[in-house]
């Protein structure tokens, strides 16, 4: 019997379907150098395959958050998912390096729809200090997840082959197509959506100062997250000598400062405002960055390790409390507000990444150095905006 009553899913269901495309991204980053080898590319050109795939999960977002407006949620999740499974069967058969950046397109076209309807899903399900806590479980389910491709994708690189890594995400898909289809109830409120006009809805969103600077601190923590898994394979595989899965297994490092960044939040906003929490993690991660731009000199790998460490951990605590706020007074037109501020964000993301490409110059210091001003940038746009919030409220 499949559950499509109009209902709130499981926090299970809302991490596996807000959890793979972030495996679907962070899988790859292991066979980057060899992907870079076999096809005969440079490592910056192999690199556009984390960029590429913000470019098309930007344009995924706008269009299933619109869709899933007007079809519901579950059909426009489960359109999405198969779109994805296509994808992976491309990245199976491609013959060349071009292929693969098509298919790498189609891949994560049906993969956002995990990131904007499951977000929509979970804004009409729960709202408050509730809303709070189920963000920041999610919030370390999409840094866990990314943290654990890496490590399988070493695993399947090193004992069966790159190509290996294609075949386990059509499993994946495969499952997780199964759960969704059989499991995800339609969580749209009929009688509260209205025809909505998408420039409207677009216009409102581009005045509101406070969606903007949400959207750059979402944008800018998901770019230093995927800019860090598009450049440390080359910094600790080929600078510092690791294998595939000992590099694959630095994923737990930040899968660690995840789950201490959510459980932080769930301490904190108990005792703080949700802005205050959000300032003192952004305010933590760039003075981990200070110390470790000061650390690089001893060309120490377990420094590096340490400082992104610390660095995670703050944007992990400021990460759960943005996703919650960011659409505060858009409840009315949610499915479009949230497919059109996802899509500003990956575009952010994707610049970002293609960033890290760019200024890839194979030493240790390029990506330091982009997540440190990243970090400044981030507090810098907040900071006045959680302030005047603060003194409205004591007003």
């Amino acid at each position: 019997m499949k559950n499509v009553r109009n209902t709130v899913p499981s926090i299970l269901l809302i991490i596996v379907l807000v959890g793979f495309p972030q495996i679907s991204e962070s899988i790859f980053t292991p066979v980057l150098p060899q992907i870079s080898q076999s096809m005969h590319v440079t490592a910056g050109t192999s690199q556009l395959t984390m960029s590429i795939y913000f470019i098309a999960f930007a344009i995924g977002v706008l269009f299933w958050g619109q869709l899933s407006d007007k079809i519901g949620r579950r059909l426009a999740m489960n359109l999405g998912i198969i779109v994805y499974l296509l994808g992976n069967v491309g990245l199976f058969i491609s013959p060349t390096f071009h292929f693969l950046l098509a298919s790498r397109f189609v891949q994560a076209f049906g993969a956002s729809v995990g990131s904007v309807v499951t977000q929509t899903i979970m804004r009409e399900s729960f709202d408050g200090i509730e809303g709070a806590k189920v963000f920041s479980r999610v919030g370390a389910a999409m840094a866990l997840s990314p943290a654990f491709g890496p490590l399988i994708g070493g695993l399947l690189e090193t004992y069966l082959g790159y190509r290996n890594v294609f075949s386990a995400l059509i499993v994946m898909a495969t499952l997780v197509l199964i759960y969704s289809y059989s499991r995800l109830p339609e969580t749209r409120d009929t009688n509260s959506i209205q025809q909505v006009s998408l420039l409207k809805v677009t216009w409102s969103l581009l005045k509101d100062p406070v969606v903007w600077s949400y959207g750059i601190l979402i944008g800018g923590i998901n770019g230093i997250l995927f800019g860090y898994y598009s450049e440390t394979p080359f910094i600790f595989m080929n600078h510092f000598g690791y294998s595939s899965v000992r590099y694959g297994s630095l994923g737990m490092t930040l899968a660690l400062a995840s789950l201490l960044g959510a459980i932080l939040v769930n301490f904190l906003v108990k005792y703080l405002k949700s802005e205050t929490i959000a300032i003192i993690g952004l305010t933590f991660s760039c003075i981990a960055g200070l110390l470790l731009l000061i650390s690089l000199q001893f060309n120490q790998a377990y420094l590096l390790i340490i400082g992104f460490f610390l660095i995670f951990l703050g944007l992990n605590t400021t990460l759960p409390i943005t996703l919650n706020l960011a659409l505060k007074g858009y409840e009315d037109v949610i499915g479009s507000a949230s497919g059109i501020f996802s899509f500003g964000y990956y575009l952010i993301v994707s610049f970002l990444t293609y960033l890290v490409s760019f200024i890839h110059n194979g030493t240790i210091w390029s990506l330091p150095i982009f997540i440190f001003i990243t970090s400044l940038i981030m507090l810098l746009v907040y900071l006045p905006i959680a302030l005047k919030k603060q003194v409205t409220v004591e007003e």
